[in-house]
């Protein structure tokens, strides 16, 4: 096995870890590079949210928005699954949409996968979100 993959292995399992005890923050502050690229499925341009964004501070502002707009009810992690200097968790989530627009109220399950890539200094460089949007 390369040596990337026990790296890609000991940073997901923090990641993941974090994420099941909801501390999303602490971990984009202790995981992330600074110039992280973060990919969503599609631009939100109602919560002035792009598809791609670039940096720690917008991606920790998206992540507080969401925290701040979502009611999670439950939640699955499965992973992480590494691959040389890129690894994907799985998530299915249950949650409420607080936040003003065409979702607000809404329940939603939805399923997710997300893949990571790190940098050659081990901190998450780009991270991708995979899921369907039905409609």
């Amino acid at each position: 096995m390369p040596a990337t993959t026990a790296t890609a292995m000991e940073v997901g399992a923090k990641l993941l870890n974090l994420c099941k005890e909801g501390k999303n923050l602490e971990a984009v502050d202790t995981l992330y590079a600074d110039d992280i690229v973060s990919v969503e499925l599609m631009d939100c341009p109602e919560m002035d949210m792009p598809r791609i964004m670039n940096g720690i501070e917008a991606v920790r502002g998206k992540n507080v928005w969401w925290l701040d707009n979502h009611e999670v009810h439950s939640c699955e992690f499965a992973g992480p699954f590494p691959h040389d200097e890129r690894f994907v968790i799985t998530m299915k989530l249950d949650c409420t949409c607080n936040a003003p627009g065409p979702m607000q109220g809404q329940r939603m399950q939805m399923e997710e996968a997300c893949v990571y890539t790190l940098n050659d200094a081990g901190k998450i460089a780009k991270e991708e979100f995979f899921y369907h949007m039905p409609g």
